[in-house]
């Protein structure tokens, strides 16, 4: 799909319903990147939580703000559980963060001591503050996060960043890389950010969604073979071994090498296919069921964004048969008079949407919902397989295609590590900052 002139905003009629091939375009194309890396260092990568809503000062949870260092927000939840002597299904959060980056967050517990989970001490975090409240916090109460994030020239030396651009012919901390990103954000700013799923949510190894679209065909050989076979270039180690000896039939062999802790999913499930002489359907049926909805969730997501692909290029653009997403409150309604909704639209009140395919999504209509089939036809898959049993009757939902990046500011300097380009800005809840370091850092696909 060719990129729209970046000046023109009129409101064309889609050219064509999917990209030409599997790399997500671009929103602002002909523009160039800056080129760099993030994450390099911990320090580079700054996220901070924005609640949905304070703690209120009295109830039986005890609302607590941790800041962690290279830890996951799981497996922080881990080491807090197990200093309380509770289940980690006790602790409560209302995101997920990433590992490699200086994160705060909100988490909760109830019936605990404030004065005790104050005193906890961590290698790789801290609790900030504590305070009470009436209810436990949930996934997704959450306002959005701000963050801080350091671009550096590619030394060669980050081996966790998923961002790397294609543009090395200016120096990072260059007043022409100033100008080069300020460009890209200013076209951000005026057309909103493209809403894709981020990286992250497939998985290190990329493969969440495919295992997740075997399991809706009903290929339980396939899902579990990517599961626990499968070695590509992201595995090294023992885990490398493990998925070798999956390969070769050898599941008690591949379950004794799987390390230990973060793998033990995968060890346990390859002696329940040993137990099930390799009866993939029986093994699926051990594995934990959040980890299911994790795949099927993560399929819903690659469909998300191929449509939102087909749609890049009239992203400020509403159409008959849109189901239109109120920025103010989430609030969706079907759009019948585009006359009148193109102004609320270019005013960023409301924004076109796109499919999380489930038993409860409303249907788009008109262009749109002809997209969404496309979508659907072109991957293989009825509309049935989605809301049927064997998809775990995913609700489904709508997730706008584009979300407002709230006070962009961007500066260039240098500390201990060299030069940076840094970048703060604010995005909503569920929308990801690697999708906009992509768009200004013209990032290949990993």
């Amino acid at each position: 799909m060719e990129a729209s002139s970046i000046n023109d905003t009129s409101c064309e009629p889609i050219a064509s319903l999917l990209p030409a091939d599997s790399a997500l375009p671009y929103l602002t194309a002909e523009l160039p990147g800056v080129g760099g890396v993030i994450k390099q260092h911990d320090e580079d990568f700054a996220v901070q939580e924005l609640p949905l809503y304070l703690p209120c000062g009295s109830g039986t949870h005890v609302y607590f703000v941790i800041e962690k260092q290279g830890l996951p927000t799981l497996a922080a939840v881990q080491h807090i559980a197990r200093a309380l002597g509770r289940q980690p299904r006790d602790i409560g959060y209302a995101g997920l963060k990433d590992a490699h980056g200086v994160t705060r967050q909100m988490l909760s517990v109830e019936h605990v001591d404030p004065a005790r989970l104050q005193a906890l001490e961590f290698t790789r975090m801290k609790i900030l503050s504590v305070d009470r409240h009436t209810n436990k916090l949930k996934l997704g109460h959450l306002a959005g996060n701000r963050f801080e994030i350091k671009i550096r020239d590619d030394d060669g030396r980050s081996a966790n960043a998923p961002v790397r651009g294609q543009s090395g012919d200016v120096a990072i901390a260059s007043s022409s890389a100033l100008r080069r990103a300020q460009a890209i954000l200013d076209v951000l700013v005026r057309r909103g950010a493209p809403n894709y799923f981020g990286p992250q949510r497939f998985g290190a190894r990329g493969d969440n969604g495919a295992i997740g679209d075997a399991i809706l065909r009903g290929d339980h050989v396939e899902a579990i073979a990517l599961m626990l076979g499968r070695p590509g270039p992201t595995d090294h180690g023992a885990a490398r071994r493990a998925r070798e000896l999956f390969d070769r039939g050898d599941f008690e062999g591949a379950a004794n090498v799987w390390p230990r802790g973060i793998f033990a999913q995968q060890s346990r499930l390859c002696r329940a296919h040993a137990k099930n002489s390799g009866d993939a359907k029986k093994t699926w049926r051990a594995v934990d069921h959040t980890l299911r909805k994790l795949y099927l969730s993560a399929f819903q997501s690659a469909l998300f964004n191929r449509v939102l692909a087909a749609r890049i290029t009239g992203l400020e653009c509403i159409e008959t048969g849109d189901i239109a997403w109120k920025h103010v409150n989430g609030a969706c309604f079907r759009v019948e008079d585009v006359e009148r909704e193109q102004p609320r639209c270019a005013a960023f009140e409301i924004s076109p949407t796109g499919p999380l395919f489930g038993r409860r999504m409303t249907e788009a209509s008109g262009r749109p919902g002809e997209i969404e089939s496309a979508v659907l036809a072109e991957c293989g898959i009825v509309r049935e397989k989605v809301v049927s049993e064997g998809s775990g009757r995913l609700d489904g939902a709508r997730r706008p295609l584009r979300v407002p990046l709230g006070d962009p500011r961007l500066e260039n300097g240098e500390d201990e590590y060299g030069g940076f380009l840094k970048l703060a800005f604010t995005l909503p809840a569920g929308a990801y900052a690697t999708v906009v370091l992509r768009e200004l850092c013209k990032a290949p696909e990993n």
